[in-house]
């Protein structure tokens, strides 16, 4: 016979926490993705620009610079529009899939909240990029922000403020 007036219960499973089974990424696959990351961008944006300014002499003051070179000028800025235009798609996509920029998947890393759960394209933009680049004018930020990845949690310190993780895929 049961007691009317026991406590409710209920049958509970252990679960295991998510943030148990991630694996921090390795500082040196970060920065290679940073860098590998900054020359992706490069060479989809900026690239086409500088070569077809290169090739035509048509950047303004150069001595070869005619009629045909700004309009081959004017073709690079439509082939930098486009690179620009390119990675933005596949940067926000991989980040809303997985948070991962392009290099990061490439390396098998990603971002996610300390607490596993994944990460949303806002924090990302908002916390990790535009927050970071806001206090960059700040004089040595750059290089503590650099320097908290040694910490145990190799979290840099636009991670501790976004509370980001980047851990492996």
């Amino acid at each position: 016979m049961t007691n009317p007036y026991a406590p409710p219960r209920a049958a509970v499973q252990d679960v295991q926490d998510p943030s148990d089974t991630l694996v921090p990424a390795d500082r040196g696959t970060r920065l290679g993705a940073a860098f590998l990351d900054g020359l992706i961008f490069g060479g989809m944006v900026y690239l086409p620009f500088l070569l077809s300014g290169i090739l035509t002499g048509g950047f303004p003051g150069s001595a070869r610079g005619s009629g045909a070179g700004v309009f081959v000028l004017g073709i690079g800025s439509l082939f930098t529009l486009a690179g620009l235009g390119t990675w933005v798609v596949f940067t926000v996509k991989y980040v809303n899939e997985n948070g991962q920029s392009i290099a990061k998947r490439m390396l098998g890393i990603k971002v996610v909240r300390t607490d596993g759960s994944p990460i949303t394209l806002g924090r990302i933009f908002w916390m990790r990029n535009v927050l970071n680049s806001v206090l960059g004018i700040i004089p040595f930020y750059g290089i503590v922000d650099a320097l908290f990845i040694f910490g145990e949690a190799r979290q840099c310190l636009h991670d501790k403020l976004a509370d980001t993780i980047v851990v492996l895929a």
